[in-house]
């Protein structure tokens, strides 16, 4: 692994997120980042701090409060990972 490498996968934001989400193929109807959509896993920056949830129709499931973005991003991923596994049999390290 790159030093580059090492130090994004210290302090990941929202945009390295969606940027990593493009490269890994992950179908962007999927997740929605910054904001709330209609079944999709989606990030929103709420009450100091960040929450990770499912939107289903007019409720959030299994919502999760991240205190800062690095950790709500890397939940994030780890959910996506789970789902690309599940959906495709792929995955990333």
């Amino acid at each position: 692994m790159s030093e580059m490498q090492t130090i994004k996968e210290g302090a990941m934001t929202q945009k390295e997120l969606k940027t990593f989400l493009m490269e890994h193929l992950v179908p962007r109807k999927w997740y929605k980042l910054g904001r709330e959509k209609k079944n999709r896993i989606c990030m929103t920056s709420e009450d100091g701090g960040f929450r990770a949830f499912f939107r289903d129709g007019t409720r959030r499931v299994g919502e999760l409060f991240y205190k800062d973005e690095e950790s709500a991003c890397r939940g994030m991923k780890d959910e996506l990972r789970k789902l690309m596994e599940s959906a495709y049999g792929l995955t990333w390290a």
